[in-house]
Formats: structure tokens, C-alpha cells, sequence
């Protein structure tokens, strides 16, 4: 971990939870993706952000990057705003986003982690490359360093993106549907990795659309349904009574790991 992230981590209040969501709620014109949501995580925890399509899943992950704008509410990331933060954020999008017949090799993608710390100039200095270098050996594929991206298997080009949000120095990691796509051992390999980030301290936030992933891959969870399910445990946000709320419409009104309601029949 870089000095940077260790002077930040220094820094912190002695409150276990890293990122603090209070009445958050986020409009598209007249559109309405989140409502209200508070709740917190965790620091070194792995929570799946859960719910239907449109539920407010990826809105949620651009908020704590700071990228969209709240319609009331606030994030904070430790005791700061996420843009004050940003260092310690660490991006993986959805692989389908990525244009893999673009002409780049695995560590041209690794060292566009760097980019956000360089100056003007834009050149890698010498501790730029040794955080290229060892993002590429922590995910095993510096072998693969002068490959194209678009010669490489589904789970190669996952690990080339976890590789390069590594190299940004965060320890805060966001992916936006990272199972996505990927085959039985690329989900399995991909549940290895995320566990080996949470035991060095790291916190993984992730949007998760199978929630047989959720279970097994994460400690907690997040429900959504534009508003807040649940959040907790993953066990207890995944209850019979929350996934009929969540994914088949009953009334929600929430707190911590339980919601109250009633379920559609």
C-alpha cells in the first residue's frame, strides 16, 4: 500500500464503518434511482450491492465515486467528501463497457491506474512502475504484460482490471458487476481474489446481480429497490421476506439487516 493511502488510513476517526450513506437519494429529471438510503459499511468488509434491474445498483457505486450528483444527502468516505477522498477509490467497470478491440496491451490497461496520480506530463516514474509491476504479479498475470487485452479469456481480462485498480494504491475497491460473464473457474477465481483483499484490510464493495454469488462470495449485503430493503449480514438481508420485497414488490420500510412490510403475495 502506498504512502498515500497509509497517511489517509492514519487519519481516520476510530469509527469501524468507512463509508457512511445519510438519506441519500439520487434523480434523473423526473426518474427517481435511490430515495432515501442510509446506511453504512464496514472498513475491511466485502458487501454485494443487490436488487432487480433499474433498482439503483450502479447509481449507488457512482455516488461513493463521487461521479453523481445527490439530489439530497450525503456520502461521506472515512470523515471526508468522496472527492476529497478519491485516492483511496479504486473503479472496476463492467467488463461488457470495455471496447477490448482497442489497441492496448495488459500493462498499457495497468498503468492507466496510475494516470490519476501523474503530473502534467503524464510519465511513469520509477515507483509508478514498480506499482504497475506489482499490481501485475499480486493478480498473475505478468506473464501476460505484453499481450493484447482482446487476446485474452474472460477471467484474464477481469484480473487485467483488478490489476489495474491495484495499481491506483486505494483500498477501497468498487466493481460494478464483476461475475458477470465469466465461467464457472473465472467466478472462482475472481471469489479468491476479492476474499484475499478483505484479509489485508481492503474494503470490496461490488454490484452483484446472482445472488448465489452474493451468498457465497460476500460477508454482507446491500438490498435495493430505489429505497433500502435491507442491509447487514448477507444471510439476514437475503431472508425469504427481503427477496420478495426486493424482486417481487412488496411494501418496504427499513432498518439495519431487516425490513418490515409486507410482501406481495
Amino acid at each position: 500500500m502506498t504512502d498515500l493511502v497509509d497517511s489517509f488510513l492514519a487519519a481516520l476517526p476510530d469509527d469501524p464503518n468507512i463509508i457512511s450513506f445519510d438519506s441519500v437519494t439520487v434523480r434523473y429529471g423526473r426518474v427517481t434511482a435511490l430515495e432515501g438510503v442510509s446506511l453504512e459499511i464496514p472498513c475491511g468488509s466485502s458487501t454485494a450491492i443487490l436488487g432487480a434491474n433499474g433498482a439503483g445498483k450502479s447509481t449507488l457505486l457512482r455516488s461513493v465515486m463521487g461521479w453523481q450528483h445527490l439530489s439530497a444527502g450525503e456520502i461521506r468516505i472515512g470523515d471526508a467528501h468522496p472527492h476529497h477522498a478519491r485516492p483511496r477509490l479504486a473503479y472496476v467497470p463492467q467488463r461488457h463497457s470495455v471496447d477490448w478491440d482497442f489497441p492496448i496491451t495488459v500493462r498499457g490497461v495497468v498503468e492507466q491506474g496510475r494516470y490519476p496520480s501523474l503530473g502534467i506530463f503524464r510519465r511513469l516514474s520509477a515507483n509508478d512502475r514498480g506499482l504497475v509491476d506489482a499490481a501485475l504479479d499480486e493478480l498473475g498475470i505478468a506473464d501476460l504484460a505484453g499481450r493484447q487485452i482482446r487476446m485474452l479469456s474472460g477471467g484474464q481480462q477481469q484480473r487485467v482490471f483488478l490489476a489495474r485498480a491495484v495499481a491506483q494504491g486505494g483500498d477501497i475497491f468498487l466493481l460494478d458487476e464483476p461475475f458477470t460473464g465469466l465461467d464457472l473457474f473465472g467466478s472462482e477465481e475472481l471469489t479468491h481474489i476479492l476474499r484475499g483483499w478483505v484479509a489485508q484490510g481492503r474494503t470490496v464493495l461490488a454490484a452483484v446481480h446472482d445472488l448465489g454469488v452474493a451468498r457465497s462470495c460476500f460477508a454482507r449485503g446491500i438490498l435495493l429497490k430505489t429505497r433500502l430493503v435491507a442491509s447487514g449480514p448477507i444471510g439476514d438481508v437475503l431472508s425469504p421476506a427481503n427477496i420478495d420485497t426486493a424482486y417481487r414488490g412488496g411494501q418496504h420500510c427499513v432498518h439495519d439487516g431487516h425490513a418490515h412490510g409486507e410482501a406481495a403475495p
